[in-house]
């Protein structure tokens, strides 16, 4: 008897934090389908991407933020793994910091609200425990390699 080997489908995406004052804030994007979840910027891999170009791609797409208006951080990435309908999913994520923090964040139809919210906020409105502990090694890495 054959088995069937479920695709994995493969999802990239930014955790973008800005500096207000002293205060470190991360961007929070409240998907307009399902289950209303927040989460950063992400999106599917298209044919012929790579993870990373599918992360900037999808960052534009879902908050107007371009490559030249952050600064990523090529050595931070967490991956996630999960399941969607039955099917393995894996989310990566770097870290970028976005350069302006008065930059304007212009939502796709994908969402339909966006929050930049401190560590405890993201956290609480963060609904999975991986997307959690993803923000958490993103500002265990701000506070130790990231220059203030």
């Amino acid at each position: 008897m054959a088995t069937t080997v479920k695709k994995t489908v493969v999802a990239a995406g930014l955790i973008i934090f800005r500096r207000v004052s002293k205060e470190i804030q991360y961007l929070m994007l409240q998907a307009s389908y399902g289950d209303f979840h927040w989460s950063p910027p992400k999106g599917h891999v298209d044919r012929g991407e790579t993870e990373r170009q599918a992360a900037l791609r999808e960052t534009e797409e879902e908050a107007g933020i371009t490559v030249d208006q952050l600064h990523l951080y090529e050595d931070f990435r967490t991956d996630l793994h999960y399941t969607v309908r039955g099917k393995p999913k894996t989310v990566i994520y770097w870290l970028s910091e976005l350069k302006n923090p008065d930059f304007a964040v212009k939502l796709s139809k994908e969402h339909k609200d966006f929050k930049w919210l401190d560590l405890k906020d993201a956290l609480e409105i963060a609904k999975y425990e991986d997307l959690k502990e993803a923000l958490n090694k993103a500002h265990d890495y701000i506070a130790t390699s990231v220059a203030s």
